[in-house]
């Protein structure tokens, strides 16, 4: 079969951060799990993929099989240690000598499409895609202008080198991913994308590993107090994921209620990344100046069946950032029946739907107002509790491959159609006519 009728072999390019890698720490986050879980889905469904990732220790072998049908190739490109993502521009030639190196010794046709995720893979899959004829289709993730436009104080913005690379890309894309239609109008208005080749995929989650499940049971498994008022943060610990509203809201109910300084507790799950590198420390110092350090917990990144406990043993699963893509952590937890409370922001309306609390802005008072009421009221969190079950449902990993096969069908036929196309001097598309002496 032809490309436009079935896709055999997908290549994936996650450049800056590997599949392999713990979600939570470092640059390891929703994109990881979204590139597993998707990997995992089509290969389930009979399309093999191969995932390209940059090698970050010696220790690593070649190439290794994530699960039948999903192989992780590391390409050299680079120190395999010390280097940030700021420094990963400089190395894609490398990166791309290398994936290059491995499609040479294919056969013609070996990959039916090169799927791209954030802009210095896209950069690296403009190349492979164009080398070997084949679509290009990319998720962003997060997007430069959207950071910058949204930064939290204090926070770094995002690099002119960056935003140029992203625009390339948009522009060399035959598919382009958006998490939600806000992504979608993002991409279209700030990248000047053009809209018929946007499509709205949500990413899923794994509903078989979050799910309800008992509180006590939950708590005694992660240690927590069975009588506690648990607050749970989930994420990297960086200045874009705003965990500081939730130590500063907390210092705020404890202001209003001192006798819950023996049952409040908030749990930090997660550990520092990208501008967060350069204060590791900053958000215990932060607890400790408000006096809440006895009430604040701070746990390392977690396998995903320990985090499923976690969003299990919280009352509320507070998601305050300056810019969510869509808010995987969101869906995870409501998944577990945990109700949310997360910013109005980026796609976490999407995400969280009407099945939780959006909160405007980042002032911690209003944050704490919001807390203290859900906290006082069992009633409306059950309440809350039954509706995020079924909105995470709508959420599955399946009918996010399902959709994102779709999209990579469209985007074969439409470059097969690009191909065949006669153009208005009678030449076929990109072939110059002949020149008649």
């Amino acid at each position: 079969m032809g490309c436009c009728d079935r896709i055999d072999r997908v290549a994936m390019l996650s450049v800056h951060t590997s599949p392999l890698e713990q979600p939570g720490t470092g640059d390891a986050g929703g994109m990881n799990v979204y590139v597993v879980e998707v990997a995992r889905q089509l290969a389930r469904r009979g399309v093999e993929v191969e995932i390209f990732t940059r090698t970050t220790t010696a220790e690593l072998p070649p190439t290794v099989e994530l699960e039948p049908g999903v192989l992780v190739r590391h390409v050299t490109a680079g120190p395999y240690e010390g280097l940030g993502k700021g420094d990963l521009p400089g190395q894609l030639c490398a990166f791309a000598a290398g994936v290059m190196r491995t499609g040479a010794h294919e056969p013609e046709g070996h990959y039916s499409l090169v799927h791209s995720h954030y802009w210095l893979s896209g950069q690296v899959g403009w190349l492979a895609a164009d080398r070997w004829q084949v679509p290009l289709v990319h998720t962003m993730h997060t997007m430069a202008r959207v950071k910058n436009l949204h930064l939290a104080e204090g926070d770094t913005p995002e690099p002119a080198g960056r935003e140029i690379g992203e625009v390339q890309v948009v522009e060399a894309a035959d598919r382009l991913i958006a998490n939600t239609l806000g992504e979608r109008h993002e991409l279209i208005e700030l990248y000047a994308a053009d809209p018929d080749k946007v499509v709205v995929v949500p990413p899923g989650v794994d509903l078989s590993l979050f799910s309800p499940g008992d509180t006590r049971a939950a708590r005694a498994a992660t240690g927590l107090p069975q009588d506690a008022k648990v607050l749970l943060f989930v994420g990297r610990i960086q200045p874009l994921k705003a965990p500081e509203v939730l130590i500063k809201a907390g210092a705020e109910l404890l202001a209003r209620h001192p006798n819950w300084r023996g049952e409040l507790v908030i749990a930090v799950v997660g550990g520092p990344s990208g501008s967060g590198l350069a204060h590791p420390q900053g958000l215990q110092e932060l607890a400790d100046g408000l006096g809440v350090a006895p009430q604040v917990r701070f746990v390392p990144p977690v396998p995903r069946t320990e985090l499923a406990q976690w969003y299990r043993a919280a009352d509320l699963v507070v998601v305050p950032s300056h810019s969510e893509s869509f808010g995987l952590v969101a869906v995870e937890a409501q998944a577990c029946g945990t109700p949310v409370v997360a910013a109005r922001v980026g796609g976490l309306p999407t995400a969280v739907g009407e099945a939780g609390v959006l909160v405007d802005g980042h002032d911690p008072h209003v944050w704490a107002d919001t807390l203290d009421a859900l906290l006082h009221d069992p009633e409306r969190r059950e309440a809350l509790s039954r509706k995020a079950v079924e909105h995470a449902a709508l959420f599955g990993w399946d009918r996010t491959t399902e959709r994102l096969y779709e999209v990579y069908v469209e985007a074969c036929r439409a470059r097969a159609l690009t191909k065949d196309t006669p153009s208005p001097n009678g030449s076929l598309a990109g072939i110059p006519a002949a020149v008649t002496p």
